[in-house]
């Protein structure tokens, strides 16, 4: 099963002077084609983690903001990935625009976010996300659904819609700060743009062209 990519290429005269803003861009044409019906939640991305035995573990999840500090996303600090990032901070994130024929791959270390940031994103999410992020004990053995719907109802009894939910102690934020990003753009016969930012010891980006 393969598909031939026909899409315009990617050239180094094109590209932004650092990752950040090239990725605006490129995240500016994935909503775009969103809102055409051509792909679905352009801000999902897969976080690939290690635990300490080296064993790697990868979900999706939603990115929810980013800048020149880096990429952010909000989980619970004892899920699998919390705990591993509280054991090995280095990340990788993926992008999979597979409709458009692209791909970003973030390479970085996570830190937490801070308690202001946590609570200002977690106050804005509906009533019944906050309830969920207080109802489940993410990645844990939980014996029914019934169960976690259970108590979903009785933290919902407590807060009821309109109160306010109390950040839970064990969830917050991620921010991403980017070692290397690639930027990948799908072309004809597999021979692929592959155009990767690497961060220098000065701060600064140099720019490489990798073979497809």
């Amino acid at each position: 099963m393969r598909k031939q990519y026909r899409a315009a290429g990617l050239t180094e005269a094109e590209l932004a002077a650092d990752p950040y803003r090239q990725f605006a861009r490129w995240f500016a044409d994935a909503v775009r084609a969103a809102a055409r019906g051509e792909l679905a939640e352009p801000n999902a991305m897969v976080v690939s983690t290690a635990g300490p035995d080296g064993a790697p573990s990868s979900r999706t999840v939603l990115l929810k903001g980013y800048d020149e500090g880096g990429f952010v996303f909000f989980s619970n600090h004892g899920s699998r990935k919390g705990r591993e990032l509280a054991a090995n901070p280095y990340v990788s994130l993926l992008f999979p625009w597979h409709p458009i024929a692209r791909q970003v791959i973030v390479s970085g270390t996570a830190v937490r976010t801070t308690a202001q940031e946590t609570e200002a994103y977690f106050h804005s999410r509906p009533h019944g996300s906050q309830i969920g992020a207080h109802a489940s004990r993410q990645s844990s053995v939980v014996a029914s659904r019934a169960r976690l719907e259970e108590r979903y109802a009785e933290l919902a009894g407590r807060w009821p819609e309109g109160s306010e939910v109390p950040v839970p102690p064990y969830w917050g934020g991620y921010r991403v700060r980017a070692r290397a990003v690639e930027f990948w753009q799908g072309r004809e016969n597999r021979l692929h743009d592959r155009l990767r930012y690497v961060s220098g010891a000065d701060g600064g980006w140099s720019v490489e062209r990798l073979e497809p």
